[in-house]
């Protein structure tokens, strides 16, 4: 992680938010196979999502017809929810994913 990704995610100051599509995407790779965790994604994440005070990000209704309109310069659906979620509330991402910062949503790394 960047310093500066570091820096903003530490900042008090800051909102720092786990989308319920990043929850997804872990509990998806863990059942995979490709992501080991120590334990169940459902206990995994809400713990860690409260050690690290990082406030839920639901998926909204909002959020999900944004994707009609989003331009297709992503593949992964993941992703583009996650920019779509960002788009509907004004939030930036924090990610090095040059695919990305093609889209008109704030980028922090």
């Amino acid at each position: 992680m960047s310093d500066k990704a570091r820096a903003a995610l530490a900042d008090t100051g800051n909102e720092v938010h786990l989308s319920a599509i990043s929850a997804w995407e872990i509990a998806v790779k863990q059942a995979r196979g490709h992501l080991d965790l120590s334990e169940p994604a459902a206990q995994y994440v809400p713990k860690y999502r409260e050690t690290l005070q990082l406030l839920e990000l639901p998926l909204d209704e909002a959020s999900v017809l944004q994707v009609a309109r989003l331009p297709r310069a992503h593949k992964d659906p993941f992703d583009r929810m996650l920019v779509c979620q960002a788009i509907t509330h004004g939030l930036a991402i924090v990610t090095p994913d040059p695919l990305i910062v093609q889209y008109p949503i704030g980028i922090v790394w």
